[in-house]
């Protein structure tokens, strides 16, 4: 459930034990630890491109330790090798080679591919995970003022997922792009699926409560120390340092998009890194976030990229034909 706040407030220590530097912030009473004699286990880390933390509910705080290693080390484990960045890693090396001949990945690497493509498909091509050219050609991490047009229009309206195969070769994963302009950036889904491994760790070491937030990607395990659903606020679009709502996360994912993460702003005009395939710049809008709830945070990633800059009622008609079971908690 979506609890908007009459006005966006601040965060403050009592009320959010952890921060985190995306879309979420967990809110928990440091009262409620005392009273129900639980005890809290936080941590977080640098990984995929924001700051992940991690926080446990048990009475064995070195099991719970030992829990929160194995968690980190799946989210670090899917970053090394699903980023785009390293020329080494699953994508770099695909990147690189896959035009030209088909260049062998990790079972997972093309599991998370294969989901990519289904969610274009799915989407009409409003999430397509081959536009890594199109992000180059951008380089928010660097700009300040838009590329010429020449370094991207030609990627416009390409479709260019469905130039990308996932295949076998000898017995191993494959991928091959029939396109030179194609670049697979799975900035769009690999944090949840990265998210969902690291539950999976946590759920393997026996823990019952629990929340793993990366960025603007969580998923909640059980409840909260007080016994009911964790609240998590939302951080307001317009002034991140404060939450402009809260919603209940039990047993589920959810994931925020949002213009403000990345970015910069040009004669009157947000530029930033979510990416509108048909025209091959940042996608144009009035609404500055969405969040979606889902039964996995892989799911709940994707769908929260594909309707950006959506009004509710498109949103929600997008939602119900690419995965009924998600549902859109808010936009802004």
């Amino acid at each position: 459930m979506w609890f908007p706040d009459s006005a966006a407030r601040p965060l403050t220590r009592r009320q959010a034990v952890a921060l985190g530097a995306g879309a979420f912030a967990v809110l928990v009473a440091p009262a409620a630890l005392r009273r129900r004699r639980r005890t809290l286990v936080t941590r977080t880390i640098p990984v995929m491109g924001t700051t992940a933390e991690v926080m446990v509910v048990h009475d064995d705080p070195a099991l719970a330790q030992a829990a929160i290693d194995d968690a980190f080390d799946r989210l670090r484990w899917v970053d090394r090798t699903m980023t785009r960045f390293d020329p080494a890693s699953d994508l770099g090396r695909a990147n690189l080679g896959a035009a030209r001949d088909a260049v062998a990945v990790h079972p997972a690497t093309a599991l998370v591919v294969a989901e990519a493509i289904r969610w274009a498909e799915r989407t009409e091509g409003r999430f397509d995970p081959a536009l890594a050219r199109v992000t180059e050609a951008w380089d928010l991490g660097e700009r300040t003022s838009p590329p010429a047009a020449a370094a991207y229009r030609r990627l416009a309206g390409r479709a260019l997922y469905r130039r990308v195969e996932v295949g076998s070769r000898d017995g191993r994963p494959v991928i091959r792009y029939l396109d030179a302009d194609v670049g697979l950036d799975l900035g769009g889904i690999a944090k949840g699926y990265g998210v969902d491994r690291a539950v999976e760790a946590l759920r393997a070491a026996g823990i019952r409560d629990a929340v793993v937030n990366a960025g603007g990607d969580l998923f909640a395990i059980g409840r909260s120390p007080e016994g009911d659903p964790w609240r998590v606020g939302v951080r307001s679009p317009h002034d991140p340092s404060r939450i402009g709502g809260t919603i209940e996360v039990e047993d589920a994912a959810v994931a925020t998009s949002g213009d403000y993460f990345q970015g910069f702003d040009h004669e009157g005009r947000r530029y930033h890194h979510i990416m509108d395939p048909a025209t091959a710049e940042p996608v144009v809008t009035v609404r500055h976030s969405v969040t979606v709830m889902a039964g996995r945070c892989l799911e709940a990633d994707a769908a929260a990229t594909a309707v950006f800059g959506l009004d509710p009622a498109a949103a929600g008609r997008r939602l119900r034909m690419a995965a009924p079971e998600a549902r859109l908690v808010s936009t802004a």
